[in-house]
């Protein structure tokens, strides 16, 4: 993937898609995307396997009724309209469960006649609304980085990924990487900066 394209506007990317023959448009919103959805789905219960049916089978469904979806705000967001798609796949990966771990309970009670469909876990009582929120804030600090990472050296990344995002002491990387206190501090503060204007942009984009 090109990591330029970040940089684009959800919109951009959106119209993109809607292209037939923008093959790279689908690759860099699979790449965006794909961990978000597999995220939602292994964390209300899926499996590995179902979750990456979740991942495909919610890629298909976008492709599909992607020239249906209008980018107007003021009509609904682009995060509203993969949720409901992800969902309703979730959904459909639970009916599959339910009816599969049901089929050896009728062979043993014949007489059973109740609905396996009764059976299917809601999605939203395993707080879907709010694992959906946590990751879709997840991946916006994902993309944001990304966009960061184009914009400063190798080094001042290594820097800020080692010191803030691992966490590591000064000492360590001192003593490990070869910096000095100054180049570490100078590095929080330039590409903390950067990160705190992506996410901004990333945020007004979806409101």
């Amino acid at each position: 993937m090109d990591k330029t394209d970040f940089l684009a506007t959800r919109s951009t990317l959106l119209n993109r898609m809607k292209n037939d023959g923008d093959q790279e448009g689908w690759v860099d919103f699979f790449n965006i995307y794909w961990k978000l959805i597999y995220s939602v789905a292994r964390k209300v219960g899926l499996s590995d396997a179902d979750a990456q049916d979740v991942v495909q089978e919610t890629i298909l469904t976008v492709n599909r009724k992607i020239k249906e979806f209008d980018y107007d705000r003021n009509k609904g967001s682009f995060k509203g309209w993969l949720k409901v798609i992800t969902r309703s796949r979730i959904t459909d990966h639970w009916r599959k469960q339910s009816r599969r771990a049901d089929k050896p309970n009728r062979r043993i009670n014949e007489g059973d006649r109740s609905d396996p469909d009764e059976s299917i876990p809601d999605p939203s009582g395993f707080e879907l609304e709010r694992i959906w929120e946590q990751e879709w804030q997840n991946n916006l600090h994902s993309m944001a980085i990304d966009r960061v990472r184009q914009k400063v050296s190798a080094q001042q990344f290594q820097i800020f990924d080692c010191y803030v995002l691992k966490e590591w002491s000064v000492e360590d990387i001192k003593r490990k990487l070869g910096f000095s206190s100054g180049q570490v501090y100078m590095a929080k503060y330039r590409v903390g900066k950067l990160l705190k204007k992506e996410l901004e942009i990333l945020l007004e984009e979806e409101n």
